[in-house]
This record gives structure tokens, C-alpha cells and sequence, in this order.
């Protein structure tokens, strides 16, 4: 055995197999392919059937929902592959362990803490997504637009269920997690296209015209929901995984890739995803909105419940219910993986799986609770507003440390546990801007970008006086 791959075999044995605490080895680099089809499972996935309908109930207009879409999908393109592939390649580690040097350990973990919850919840909210799929053999009542709480004993259990099958398939690790993907997405992103086919049909649309016309000018938003505008779509789009690309954490995703470029691959997942999969379960939900319960919820002046399972099934039957259920697990899977590191920078001493399981055991308990799914949109703006600042500190340092003068890694160097530039920088960009989102009535996606450009920049200068005054 080579000396290079007894120091592999020794990183992996220290690192428990994930490398959560050591850059990841050149044997275990992935090529572009895994990137793809990881992508494209997870984002041709679960959210997508929950998305692409909430569309629709906040009245969003053809024009501004399939150029919006365009430009916004590139532009997360755009940040994965020259903001997040580009540091992951370079220093090949986890978000949370290179957090650790630059914050300090305990000012990391609370960023640790609140970045695992908010995965389980999103995860949970694929739990739901699967879960109104298994329910309807058993002619499960389904949650409502407005449903906060279980409806009954069955969602329990088939939420437990699914629940327990997919933190079983994380827990195994990254190359089961994309294994998984790669084997799904196929069936799924088939399943999206086949949805699209149906409801065209189902809404007799022969023409672009017609087809325009489902969204025309746009309308009133359902009750209880905001309208969304050109602008509302390109930068809800763009920061709807903001906290994965601007906010760094796909690093842990990226640093097992071999070049930069493979960040090219989250095209797969915008544009099958993001912008194909959203249409189609668009169209689905048009024509429910044009069944006999769908109108009698509007005419009683509330918004139609948004169930996938059963739009799925109404278009394909049995397919439609195997889609949408392999549809929640691919966005689950790698969700509860990023949310067990999360966990396991804050126990190290438990392995990888154990803190998997653990983050699928509260990504399945938020799956209880409808109100995660039902309100999506807004809440991937609160997800993204909170956690993508913390990414600017990594770019900010990565790309101008050299020029503004200040050390890199300073909580790792200094010996420190908790890094002030960080804390500062965060705080007033949070505050600052949160403020402004409630006091003036912006929505939070609105504000992200200038949040996390003013968090890097605090970051640069505190930096510049902290580290000079601890020096001295």
C-alpha cells in the first residue's frame, strides 16, 4: 500500500469516514457526474411540487414567472460555481469546520445549532410533501393551505414512517445519499414532464397562447397570501437556496468535487428543477383550481388546500404517488446529511450516522406539523436571510484577506473561541436589515443580498481593528 493511501485510510479513520474534520483526500474526489445527478434530484425533488402551485396562489403573472424564473435561476448558477465550488475546491472542507477557524468554536456552534434546525425543518416539510402521497390508499384527510397541526392519527404514523426510511438512507453517508439521488432523479424529473403533458391536456391547451394565458397578467393573491411580482420571482429564486451557495453551505457538498467547474452541474438542478418541475406542478394545480372542491373553497373565500399527492395522482395514478414520494426523499436525504454535520461540528464524539438519525428524528417530528410546507415561500426567505451572511465571511475572507491586511483562520490562530468580527458583522446586518423588512414591509428576499454584502464588508473592517488590537 502506498504511503498516500495509508495517509488517505488515516484521514478517513480520524474522520470518521465523512471528513467533517480534515480536508477531503484526492482518492475520494467525484467527478461531475455524482454533481448532476445529485442536483438534479434533489432539486427536480419535493419542493417543486410545493413551489411551483404557491406560484399560482400568489398571483403571479406568465411573464414575470417564466423570464423571472430564467434570470433568477442563473444567477444561483452563477454564485455555486464562482462563489461556493471555487473556496470548496480550494480548502476542501466541511462549512462547519472551516466556520470553526475563522469564528471560533462556541460562536460556531450556535450558527451550527440554528443551521441544523432550520435543514430538519425543511427536510420535514419534504416528509409532509411525501407523506400526501402514502396517504391516499389510505383516503387520508389532507393538510390545508392553512393547517398548522396533524389532522389526524394516520398522518402521524405515515409521517413517522417515512420519516424513519429516510434518515435510515442518510445516515449511511454521502455516497448512499447520491447513490439515492442518482437512481431517483431519472424517474422523477420523467414524472415532472409527464405531469406537465397531462395538465396540458387536462386544461386543453393547443397553443402558447393558452398556455400564457393559465398565468396571463396575473391576479390577486390567495387569502392569507402576498403577490408576487417580477422582481419577487427572480430574487425568491435566487436566494431560494441561498443559504447553499452565497451562504456556503454546499461546501460540504463541493469539496469532494475535482474541479471547480463541477459547480456547473447545479444547472441540472435550476433548470429541470427550478424552472421546468415549478411549471409543471403549476399546471397541476390549474387544474385542480378548476375542480368542483377547489372552487367551492374559493367561493367560500379561502385559499384550495396544496396537496402533491393527489394532484400527482389525479395526472398519472399509481406513478404520480411513486413520484411524488421518491420527489420528498431526494430532497430529504441530502437535507438531513447537511443538518447531521451540522450537529456533528456541535457532538463530535457521536459519529456521522448517530447524529444523522438524530437530525432525521426532528426533520420528522417538523413533518407532523403541515405549516413547514404549506408556507414554503416565505419560509426559504427567512432560512436563506438568516444563514447566507455567514457565508459572506468565508467569501469576504477568502477573496480580500490579502489586500485588506487581516489573517485568515484568526479564531484557529489566535486561540480564541469566539471571533468578534463575526459576531458584530452578523448582528447589525441582521438586525439592521430585519428591521427594515418589518418596519417598511419588505419581503425578506428583498434584503438578503444587501445583508450579506454588509456583512462581509463589517466583517473586513472589525477584522482590520480586532486582530490589530489583539496583535498588540
Amino acid at each position: 500500500m502506498s504511503q498516500v493511501s495509508i495517509e488517505s485510510d488515516q484521514i478517513e479513520e480520524v474522520a470518521g469516514g465523512e471528513f467533517e474534520r480534515a480536508p477531503v483526500p484526492k482518492s475520494k474526489l467525484k467527478g461531475w457526474k455524482s454533481f448532476i445527478g445529485m442536483y438534479a434530484g434533489e432539486h427536480a425533488a419535493g419542493t417543486e411540487f410545493m413551489i411551483g402551485p404557491l406560484f399560482l396562489t400568489a398571483g403571479v403573472s406568465a411573464f414575470d414567472l417564466i423570464i423571472g424564473l430564467l434570470l433568477g435561476n442563473l444567477l444561483a448558477v452563477l454564485s455555486w460555481r464562482f462563489l461556493t465550488a471555487e473556496i470548496a475546491v480550494k480548502n476542501r472542507l466541511t462549512l462547519y469546520f472551516q466556520l470553526e477557524k475563522i469564528c471560533g468554536k462556541k460562536l460556531v456552534t450556535g450558527y451550527n445549532l440554528a443551521n441544523g434546525v432550520l435543514f430538519c425543518f425543511l427536510a420535514g416539510s419534504m416528509i409532509t410533501v411525501s407523506a400526501t402521497a402514502v396517504g391516499i390508499p389510505f383516503d387520508m384527510p389532507m393538510p390545508k393551505l392553512d393547517d398548522t397541526l396533524p389532522n389526524g392519527m394516520t398522518w402521524i404514523i405515515i409521517v413517522i414512517a417515512i420519516g424513519a426510511v429516510i434518515s435510515i438512507i442518510a445516515a449511511k453517508g454521502y455516497d448512499t445519499v447520491t447513490k439515492a439521488a442518482n437512481w431517483m432523479s431519472p424517474i422523477i424529473v420523467l414524472a415532472f414532464v409527464a405531469c406537465g403533458i397531462v395538465a396540458l391536456n387536462q386544461l386543453g391547451v393547443d397553443s402558447f397562447s393558452k398556455f400564457w394565458a393559465i398565468w396571463g397578467e396575473g391576479g390577486e393573491p390567495f387569502p392569507g397570501q402576498i403577490k408576487f411580482t417580477f422582481w419577487h420571482v427572480v430574487i425568491w429564486s435566487w436566494f431560494a437556496n441561498g443559504a447553499m451557495h452565497i451562504g456556503m453551505s454546499d461546501l460540504s457538498v463541493f469539496r469532494f468535487a475535482k474541479q471547480a467547474k463541477a459547480g456547473w452541474a447545479t444547472a441540472a438542478g435550476m433548470y429541470v428543477g427550478h424552472y421546468m418541475a415549478w411549471i409543471a406542478a403549476a399546471l397541476l394545480y390549474a387544474v385542480y383550481l378548476k375542480s368542483p372542491e377547489a372552487l367551492s373553497f374559493l367561493n367560500e373565500g379561502n385559499a384550495p388546500p396544496v396537496a402533491p399527492g393527489p394532484m400527482a395522482y389525479n395526472a398519472l395514478g399509481v406513478f404520480g404517488i411513486i413520484a411524488v414520494v421518491l420527489a420528498g426523499w431526494t430532497t430529504a436525504n441530502p437535507t438531513i446529511y447537511r443538518a447531521g454535520l451540522a450537529f456533528q461540528a456541535i457532538l463530535p464524539k457521536l459519529t456521522t450516522a448517530k447524529v444523522t438519525i438524530l437530525a432525521g428524528a426532528v426533520a420528522t417530528i417538523a413533518g407532523l406539523f403541515p405549516a413547514f410546507a404549506m408556507k414554503l415561500l416565505g419560509f426559504v426567505a427567512l432560512y436563506g436571510f438568516i444563514l447566507a451572511p455567514f457565508g459572506a465571511i468565508i467569501v469576504f475572507e477568502h477573496f480580500f484577506a490579502k489586500k485588506f491586511g487581516i489573517q485568515k483562520n484568526y479564531a484557529e490562530i489566535a486561540g480564541i473561541t469566539i471571533n468578534n468580527a463575526v459576531l458584530f458583522a452578523w448582528a447589525i446586518s441582521f438586525g439592521l436589515f430585519y428591521f427594515i423588512s418589518i418596519q417598511f414591509d419588505v419581503f425578506l428576499s428583498f434584503v438578503t443580498l444587501p445583508a450579506w454584502l454588509l456583512c462581509g464588508i463589517l466583517f473586513l473592517v472589525f477584522s482590520k481593528r480586532f486582530q490589530k488590537k489583539i496583535d498588540c
